[in-house]
């Protein structure tokens, strides 16, 4: 049995978490009919189950349906990618105490000289991070679960996974479709091997300009590794995603591979900011700004206010931002769909205790009925559902 899989499925704990989430593998679904179907992208991977960025949340978001899993990445000190929400592996408040961590670093007096404070984005953050160590050092840490107050039963899974290199989330995502591929061989034949459509990645290159001011790109030692995973066209299952416009028009330059042009809900791409561009991302959405952005990319990743406005928890009139997005050539990805109450609209949420669940299902749908072509969620298992039940209606 590989290695990655063999150290996963030996874990005890995360298999009773695997069966106390009643999973349906992602081989049992009918892999080959989701082409006509909106992509589900699993978010961080299974990341509403097990802490986020782990070869963990990975695998278990494949098992629960996912097309693709979404690791973001850094650097570290050397020059590895690993897969890290933020540079920022634990970040203290002023008086000291934690206000996010990722790791477990601040419990390691060893490492307790690590912590300074850095500029990312134009922000003052005070923490640890990853360009300060190298990957053997960092492999000495262990993940936790980011959200602990809300996501309580996901910390019992705290200090048992590595932070993974970017190499290592494109070995598991192959072993996932070897397995798949064997499968299919068994049960269909050649012809259902064929129809197989394989799990894809869906990168995301965080502070870009940050890691290029400080010598440690992100863009070159992307493309390599994934040239060395066999991803080089554009109908390999890729996608590349950034918050910054100028890196994707560089990578454009460089790759076939698909680009998506991340769009926040406020505020204005980092590289804009440094280059004194007084265009913000209400800009982009508009048709001209839109029109740019497929002259470089293939598709957007919008969050979801950008689609259907919330005021007060309650959704407004949906813009036009997916038919004037899709008149450009652009694909339309939409960002992120959570299932806890504290994320959800009003109308959807199942109790007032925010760490409940709610009906995710519904708020897919409303996004859905635009004509959106995918959407990232923390619980690929309920995406996997939603989309299935919408496809069929």
């Amino acid at each position: 049995m590989p290695r990655l899989l063999a150290a996963l499925t030996s874990s005890l704990t995360l298999a009773a978490a695997l069966s106390m989430t009643a999973m349906t593998p992602a081989c049992a679904t009918g892999i080959g009919a989701r082409d006509a179907q909106p992509l589900l992208i699993a978010h961080r991977g299974a990341s509403g189950y097990v802490p986020e960025h782990t070869l963990a949340a990975y695998w278990m978001a494949i098992e629960q349906g996912a097309d693709y899993i979404e690791p973001d990445l850094v650097s570290t000190k050397d020059g590895v990618l690993v897969a890290r929400h933020e540079n920022a592996i634990a970040i203290v408040n002023a008086d000291g105490s934690i206000l996010e961590a990722t790791t477990d670093v601040a419990n390691r007096p060893e490492f307790a000289s690590r912590k300074t404070t850095r500029t990312i984005d134009g922000l003052p953050i005070t923490g640890w991070f990853t360009e300060d160590f190298t990957l053997a050092e960092l492999k000495t840490l262990r993940a936790r679960e980011r959200l602990p107050a809300l996501r309580t039963a996901n910390t019992r899974f705290d200090n048992m996974f590595e932070v993974p290199t970017l190499d290592e989330v494109l070995e598991l995502v192959a072993q996932a479709n070897e397995r798949r591929r064997a499968q299919a061989l068994r049960e269909g034949g050649l012809r259902a091997v064929v129809k197989l459509k394989p799990i894809g990645v869906y990168p995301e290159t965080k502070h870009p300009s940050y890691f290029q001011s400080i010598k440690l790109p992100l863009e070159a030692p992307l493309l390599r590794t994934l040239a060395r995973h066999g991803y080089t066209r554009k109908s390999d299952p890729v996608f590349i995603q950034s918050f910054e416009v100028a890196n994707l028009k560089a990578l454009s330059r460089k790759t076939s591979l698909r680009l998506v042009q991340l769009l926040s809900n406020s505020g204005q791409p980092y590289d804009f900011t440094l280059a004194g561009d007084k265009r913000t991302y209400a800009d982009l959405v508009k048709p001209q700004g839109l029109k740019e952005i497929a002259s470089y990319a293939d598709g957007i990743g919008a969050h979801t206010a950008l689609m259907i406005p919330l005021s007060d928890g309650v959704l407004g009139t949906p813009t036009t931002l997916v038919k004037d997005a899709h008149a450009a050539g652009l694909i339309v990805h939409g960002w992120t769909f959570r299932a806890e109450n504290q994320f959800l609209p009003n109308k959807f949420d199942s109790s007032a205790n925010p760490g409940d669940l709610g009906d995710l299902a519904g708020q897919i749908e409303a996004f859905l009925k635009l004509g959106m072509d995918g959407l990232f969620t923390d619980h690929p298992f309920l995406g996997r559902q939603a989309i299935d039940q919408f496809t069929a209606d």
